[in-house]
């Protein structure tokens, strides 16, 4: 990893200030601000922390739900030598305590309609800065900080349990932004789509992409997939980054699925895996657009890319490793995978982050020594052990299979989740689906699929589906059908939350 003089990532907002001062930086609710703006409202910030007494390494928590704002106090935050942390706005009193008290927050930006009770964490005494009286602009450099020097905490998204906070360097968010802007190809005449919340590693990629290039951030925060849409006409949006849900959500608005977006070339999937059929689904409504499929997970922000060029060969692949990144595939947690076989994804490269924030129990668990390397090597190198199951080609390509953690143990067979999903929605029945495990005495555990139908989708040409295309052990036994499915704040499906429905609450059918 390069050593800067400089590594505080507040300076790609300072360069692109300086070389794009007049350009517009954020559009929001009609709103363009202007990066010149920007920069000067981050140093404001930073100027009032530092009076606030900040130190150090201290933790600033960022709630905000104006998205101007959220952004310069982020780089305000990281600018005067602060670590942030970015709360999702559509958090409550108890998980934005959780996170205050997690971390140790010694302040939190925010704005009277958002700031939580008087004692949110008791414990942990969080001082209160009201973004509204603090400056429009001050005069700031940012302070000295090195590659190792972390710059933020993330919580995960707590799809698999409670959200753990992820302590990020500085160099691992300069090492992912330059991986994605350089094989993206992201200039400063692009328009990127912020539909994302910026509490979470694939929302702030499109801050960080935008500040670091000039580009332009178009932020929408809308349920209605119909409003997205528009918008991403109205605003000339050059750049899509979407969440397997939204994507499923924006092929069923008509003015996406059958009127190509002209100013549109770059959409890149993360944060779960896309089906095939609406990978196929997206290249149709879309053709003159590139798509980018991509593998990452918080605890090492980017991890894997598919070429745009890739994509129609191989669209069940999530790629190979980000330039910089390598990647192994381990049926023990130390012996390399053959071609084919299925095994643990592990992920070495400067973005792999410091671990879990004040949990060195989880930490070891997930952040290990680089298992090819003899013990006794001096450097100290930790890699990222994934959870997630995959295979690799003859190529090289990499194939996503499931988490570890939740493969289905049904009548001695192992079952991915996602496998059985990429069928049900290959039958053109559904317009989303969930597929989870619960006890079965006979069978160990069943697989109950919990699905949303398509306007003209039919449970019982879905059942037919299944019994064709999938073998017995395989195959649901039980349909939940639903009218939604829960999600989590980051767009992702909530699992913790999917049950199968209790009796009259909503159509439950045997598989048989």
């Amino acid at each position: 990893m390069t050593t800067r003089v400089n590594a505080n990532m507040a300076g790609a907002l300072w360069s692109t200030a300086r070389a794009h001062g007049t350009a517009t930086a954020v559009v929001e609710r009609g709103r363009d601000t202007a990066y010149g703006a920007l920069h000067a409202r981050a140093g404001a910030i930073a100027r009032a922390l530092l009076n606030a007494g900040l130190e150090p390494d201290d933790r600033v928590a960022v709630l905000l739900d104006d998205a101007p704002d959220a952004i310069a106090a982020f780089f305000g935050v990281l600018a005067a030598g602060g670590i942030a942390v970015v709360i999702n706005d559509v958090l409550r009193g108890p998980q934005i305590a959780h996170i205050l008290r997690d971390c140790g927050a010694r302040l939190l930006l925010t704005v009277a309609h958002l700031a939580p009770g008087e004692s949110p964490a008791p414990e942990t005494p969080v001082r209160t800065l009201l973004v509204d009286g603090i400056p429009t602009a001050a005069p700031f450099e940012p302070v000295t900080r090195l590659d190792a020097d972390p710059a933020q905490i993330i919580y995960t998204s707590g799809s698999t349990g409670r959200p753990k906070g992820v302590t990020v360097t500085h160099g691992n968010l300069w090492a992912a932004t330059r991986a994605v802007t350089g094989y993206l190809g992201i200039t400063s005449t692009d328009r990127i789509a912020g539909f994302l919340s910026f509490s979470f590693v694939y929302g702030m990629s499109q801050v960080l992409c935008a500040a670091s290039t000039g580009a332009a951030l178009v932020v929408v925060r809308s349920p209605f997939a119909e409003t997205l849409v528009t918008e991403l006409r109205a605003r000339r949006v050059s750049v899509l980054a979407a969440v397997p849900p939204l994507w499923r959500q924006l092929l069923d608005v008509p003015a996406f699925r059958t009127a190509p977006l002209p100013d549109l070339r770059i959409m890149t999937n993360a944060g779960g895996h896309l089906p095939v059929a609406t990978v196929r689904a997206l290249r149709a409504a879309q053709p003159h657009t590139q798509l980018f499929l991509m593998y990452g997970l918080t605890e090492a922000l980017r991890c894997t890319y598919l070429p745009a060029q890739e994509v129609d060969r191989h669209p069940d692949s999530i790629g190979r490793a980000i330039p910089g990144g390598s990647v192994l595939v381990l049926r023990d947690g130390v012996t390399p995978c053959v071609p084919g076989e299925v095994g643990e994804l592990v992920y070495r490269g400067p973005t792999v982050t410091l671990g879990y924030w004040n949990n060195p129990e989880a930490t070891a668990r997930v952040f290990r020594p680089y298992p090819l390397r003899p013990a006794a090597a001096p450097d100290g190198e930790r890699v990222v052990f994934t959870g997630d199951l995959v295979r690799q080609d003859l190529e090289g390509l990499l194939y996503f299979v499931g988490r570890r953690d939740l493969m289905i143990k049904t009548l001695g067979y192992r079952v991915s989740p996602d496998e059985v999903a990429e069928v049900i929605y290959a039958s053109g029945e559904v317009a989303d689906c969930v597929v989870v495990a619960e006890q079965d005495d006979l069978r160990g555990q069943r697989i109950v699929a919990h699905v949303v139908l398509a306007t003209s989708g039919s449970l019982d040409r879905l059942k037919r589906h299944c019994g064709i295309e999938l073998p017995r052990y395989m195959q649901p036994a039980r349909f939940a059908v639903q009218a939604t499915l829960p999600r989590l704040p980051s767009g992702k499906h909530d699992l913790a939350a999917v049950t199968v429905a209790p009796a009259g609450t909503g159509m439950q059918a045997d598989a048989r």
